[in-house]
């Protein structure tokens, strides 16, 4: 589990994700924690961030953490069939977490789909780049989005004048998944467990699965 009530170690949080978790993969020994992995680690910090976008049942039992970069051709497939889980699931709250590492153009599509986020257009920009099978460009981003009716010039002005709300966001997502020792797109946490890479749906509907008999047996 993450965090829990309290701070823990880098180590701690990726030991008690990954107890049990065949999905989890390999988990390496870490190193000691700084005091800010402490604190990048709690519950809070990684499912409760309330500036973090959420999809889905937002009181759902069970938690998925996506870590995204909308130029990740990975992230585009597993796009519609996770959509589709917490659509048919119901109970699954989605927490979408913007990880640009593919380049300028990457943190650029991060930093427009966040801007959006104040004029409540962020779901509508994330799909419409999700969406696409081609690479993105500043052109065809600003496209997409005015296509999917974003006010282009409120997300200006947004760009601008919550530049540093929207940095922060970015670097809080980033120091997670990198002390979560994630090394690409896309990465998830799901309940309890870690899971650095592509599900398919059946595997998905299997985690999600082991996570509420954790959480039950938690709370037994």
């Amino acid at each position: 589990m993450i965090g829990l009530t309290g701070k823990r170690t880098r180590r701690e949080a990726l030991a008690l994700i990954g107890a049990g978790a065949v999905l989890a993969g390999g988990l390496r020994p870490g190193r000691a924690a700084t005091a800010d992995e402490d604190t990048i680690l709690t519950e809070a910090a990684v499912l409760r961030d309330p500036d973090v976008p959420v999809m889905g049942n937002r009181d759902g039992d069970i938690t998925i953490v996506e870590w995204s970069d909308y130029q990740c051709p990975y992230c585009r497939r597993v796009e519609p069939e996770l959509r589709q889980i917490v659509q048919d699931d119901g109970k699954v709250r989605l927490v979408l977490k913007d990880w640009p590492i593919l380049g300028p153009v990457s943190v650029t599509a991060a930093r427009m789909a966040l801007a959006a986020k104040f004029q409540d257009k962020y779901d509508q920009a994330h799909d419409a780049m999700m969406g696409v099978n081609s690479r993105l460009t500043e052109p065809r981003i600003n496209e997409l989005l005015a296509g999917a009716g974003v006010d282009m010039d409120r997300l200006k002005r947004d760009l601008t004048g919550r530049a540093k709300d929207i940095d922060a966001i970015l670097k809080r997502n980033n120091d997670q998944a990198e002390a979560f020792g994630f090394r690409g797109t896309p990465s998830f946490i799901v309940g309890k467990f870690r899971v650095p890479g592509v599900l398919t749906m059946a595997e998905f509907e299997q985690v999600i699965a082991d996570a509420r008999k954790a959480k039950a047996g938690k709370s037994n």
